[in-house]
């Protein structure tokens, strides 16, 4: 099969692509700085971007097998404003628009489109049990699933298989959540955020990899999947697992109101959390090798 992987170069991105490699799939990547591309994936992924000219993702999609949408601007890091709001949007939803409008212009298609959604769709929902029927939340993250998740929806209408994994907080070494948490639990400066009370979703990056390989190659997968651990957490819980795993104290709770003040609306999406269930990778039989909180941590930090 070869594959254009969208986000190559992104934390989930350049682990996916050996993953694909070792599987003897082919794949190109397509970019939005070409160099670094070529720099980080290496000489065996074919890379393709916009400088190749304006219809460069059609022709880059042109001998396509299947299609993996991980692009997107990184929803936390600072405040939201107005400039960054349409940054997320833009690279999300008229992303996923613009290559679907792309795969229309082919006489022939990719089988299969597995494009990324977030655990974000559901919203805060207290202590609720989410299956992927669950409906959407009514929050800016919310609104943002949705739209990303019907984009994408419209290669449907042209025959292509597509699937949505509703990803959740992605755990792994180099990068990701951990990488922004690190260095305040390394210090013995960590806690718990506000109440502490709010479910986390995780997924560890190895078994997310898996779930996104998984989608691409299983006919039976179609439509939203929750990529998600089986075992969510509150973030208390995260806290004091991390502590453990480093060997420090993690008491230091980050009060709900002094987050607010420095992230604004931004903080809504540390304060809340949803309680994901993956039903349906349960349904396929899908085997995590990091079920628990514990050995993903003792994995990725050991």
């Amino acid at each position: 099969m070869k594959v254009l992987v969208t986000g190559a170069t992104g934390f989930v991105g350049r682990a996916l692509v050996p993953r694909l490699r070792r599987d003897g799939h082919a794949v190109l990547a397509w970019a939005r700085a070409a160099g670094r591309a070529r720099e980080q994936l290496g000489p065996a992924v074919e890379v393709r971007s916009h400088a190749d000219g304006p219809d460069a993702l059609r022709r880059a999609l042109a001998d396509i097998d299947g299609v993996v949408n991980l692009a997107g601007e990184p929803i936390f890091g600072g405040r939201w404003t107005a400039a960054r709001r349409t940054r997320m949007v833009d690279s999300r939803v008229a992303a996923t628009g613009d290559l679907v409008a792309a795969l229309e212009a082919l006489p022939r298609r990719p089988a299969v489109l597995v494009s990324a959604s977030a655990v974000g769709y559901y919203g805060d929902r207290g202590d609720e049990v989410l299956r992927e029927e669950a409906a959407p939340g009514d929050d800016f993250l919310a609104d943002l699933c949705r739209r990303w998740e019907a984009a994408a929806r419209g290669a449907e209408r042209l025959g292509v298989r597509v699937v949505l994994p509703r990803i959740g907080i992605v755990l792994g070494p180099g990068g990701g959540a951990l990488a922004s948490m690190l260095p305040a639990f390394r210090a013995g400066l960590g806690g718990p955020m506000g109440s502490g009370r709010q479910w986390v979703a995780w997924i560890h990056l190895a078994d997310l990899v898996e779930v996104l390989a998984t989608a691409l190659g299983d006919e039976r997968v179609a439509g939203p999947l929750n990529a998600t651990a089986p075992a969510p957490v509150t973030n208390a819980d995260l806290s004091r697992e991390l502590g453990r795993a480093l060997h420090r104290p993690a008491f230091l709770r980050a009060p709900g109101f002094g987050l607010k003040l420095l992230l604004g609306e931004a903080a809504g999406a540390l304060l809340g959390g949803q309680r994901v269930e993956p039903a349906r990778l349960r349904g396929l039989g899908f085997q995590w090798r990091f079920a628990s909180l514990e050995a993903a941590l003792a994995d990725i930090l050991g």
